[in-house]
């Protein structure tokens, strides 16, 4: 451990304080201008495996008369493409207390999960999300990259969804292994059973990536099909940090301009409306599916208001599975209706997860919208080209052929495909066995949170070999991928901790189809999202990793 740190905070100053003996830092206009704060040059530190021990977080604390203080717990690290220990701190100071301002009047919020009823009443209980101080450095290029792959993407997983035989051949033995998957897939068969056609195709997608530092390449970490989440929230940082940059910039030597725009929720919210348009029924509702308690409230609200504001004449209702089973029905044209409502579009930001259908209701619900004509967001076969196993398969040899035919297009997702392997790969197996560092194995789950890493890839291996069952169907294992990790300052219920932290790019795509028509195929926008380097886990909304935006190389 480091030595233990502190500061004391005189009224609209900021001096860091070490034991033994104070750091003394000049407050001039021509030392902020000299200051290397956030340079942001990539790093030739790789953050290797995880065996290389890391040390707890740096803090910034609230103290008395809501000043603020460092607690530093972490040894330097050898290289650092920021000082960040150089960094005038009563400049710090004046960027923390901006930005919680800021964030507050803006919208950049979630329920507080110590006040009780902030996951089920608006308004009640509201704290920052959590978010970075400042933007993360990345490629202009690797950017283009990931916008350019995005509109593939999206049509890899219509094209996918449309293969009912792929999709049940492929998580056939995760069937049997895996619950969930299983009743999601008896959903899939219902449908076909009926002959259950999709014309109309609604899909928000966001494909998420690492810049890998021993390859140089970016590399996919995952598609996501259903709830992608933070398009309402995401925007917002990157605001936040052009109004930060925009004050502070001179002192940091950085521009604000090189902040990209990025507007998914707007985007979204255009592709909602067009699928509305598409149902063509001018009395019918956009119907948010959500979870009973829900923290992360603000960032749909964002959507469905923004959606409101830009077509005033389409209405959103907010019911949970539950509601939807007690309340709703279908009439004999297919037609959905929810609390009296017609349902045109039905988005789902719950259903991903098995906490989500604790009983039989809320998988009457789902059955019983998939039956509907309303539009899906995503359908069930779009949900299931989501999966882990689908990813997985997609990234065999020959494979992609089968639903693409640019040959260009194929090689360029081809390009950003990670090693994926089934655990039927005896040799796979047994190196991730020998160097479980290595690899990351993967459930069929969203959320955030369920990921395998180190020695527990190892011993769930070894426990399934033992086993000699179907368990190991599933899981997917994934060569698991190291960006370099970078000094920054990581903001969560008002306390600003600093570590190194690795970033990790999602970005949004909408797709939409009418039968034979593709009405639109897009990008919309970026999803960055930082962590503190020693975390595996990545998701903001379970807790591990916090919103970030990126500043352009």
């Amino acid at each position: 451990m480091g030595a233990s740190h502190s500061i004391a905070l005189p009224t609209d100053t900021i001096t860091l304080h070490s034991n033994p003996k104070p750091l003394a830092f000049s407050h001039t206009t021509q030392s902020r201008l000299q200051n290397p704060l956030l340079k942001f040059n990539p790093t030739n530190q790789i953050f290797q495996t995880l065996l290389k021990t890391m040390s707890q977080p740096s803090l910034v604390s609230p103290l008395k008369g809501g000043k603020v203080g460092v607690r530093e717990t972490q040894e330097g690290s050898s290289t650092r493409p920021i000082n960040v220990d150089g960094i005038d701190q009563e400049l710090v100071e004046k960027m923390v207390y901006d930005a919680l301002v800021w964030s507050s009047i803006h919208g950049l919020v979630v329920g507080d999960r110590s006040v009780q009823r902030s996951s089920t009443v608006p308004g009640v209980g509201m704290v920052h999300a959590p978010f970075a101080l400042l933007p993360m450095p990345f490629p202009e290029s690797q950017l283009k990259q990931a916008y350019e792959l995005a509109p593939i993407f999206n049509e890899l997983v219509d094209r996918v969804s449309l293969d009912a035989k792929f999709l049940q051949d492929s998580l056939s033995r995760t069937k049997k292994a895996d619950p969930f998957t299983s009743r999601l897939l008896d959903i899939h068969s219902k449908m076909l059973e009926i002959n259950k056609k999709e014309e109309i195709r609604l899909g928000l997608h966001r494909s998420d990536y690492m810049l890998d530092e021993q390859t140089k390449l970016l590399l996919q970490i995952e598609m996501n099909t259903i709830s992608s989440s933070f398009a309402g929230l995401s925007g917002l940082v990157g605001k936040l940090h052009r109004s930060l940059l925009s004050h502070y910039g001179e002192f940091l030597g950085l521009d604000f301009k090189r902040i990209p725009d990025n507007a998914p929720v707007s985007q979204f919210s255009a592709a909602l409306s067009r699928a509305w348009t598409e149902y063509n029924n001018p009395r019918a509702v956009v119907l948010f599916v959500v979870q009973t308690e829900e923290r992360n409230m603000y960032d749909q609200h964002w959507l469905s208001v923004t959606l409101k504001e830009k077509y005033p004449f389409i209405s959103t209702i907010r019911k949970t599975l539950a509601e939807i089973d007690a309340e709703g029905k279908l009439l004999p044209d297919g037609t959905l209706v929810v609390d009296g409502q017609v349902i045109g579009i039905v988005y789902f930001r719950a259903g991903y997860a098995p906490t989500d259908y604790p009983s039989e209701s809320e998988w009457r619900a789902r059955l019983l919208m998939e039956k509907s004509s309303a539009i899906k967001c995503p359908s069930i076969s779009y949900h299931l080209a989501g999966t882990k196993k689908i990813q997985q398969e997609l990234a065999k040899p020959n494979v992609l052929e089968r639903f693409l035919d640019d040959k260009e297009d194929i090689a360029k997702l081809r390009k950003c495909f990670a090693g994926l392997w089934s655990l039927d790969d005896l040799d796979i197996v047994r190196k991730a066995i020998e160097k479980p560092e290595l690899f990351v194995m993967k459930p069929q789950r969203e959320g955030g949170g369920n990921n395998i890493y180190g020695n527990d890839v190892r011993e769930t291996l070894v426990k399934l070999q033992k086993e000699g069952s179907e368990a190991n169907a599933a899981y997917i294992l994934m060569q698991r991928l190291f960006p370099s990790a970078s000094p920054t300052f990581l903001m969560r219920e008002g306390i600003c901790y600093k570590d190194d932290a690795v970033s990790e790019l999602g970005v949004y795509g909408a797709y939409l189809r009418n039968n034979e028509k593709v009405v639109l195929n897009d990008q919309c926008g970026y999803l960055m999202r930082t962590k503190v380097a020693s975390s595996n886990e990545g998701g903001v909304a379970a807790g591990f990793a916090v919103l970030d935006s990126l500043y352009l190389t």
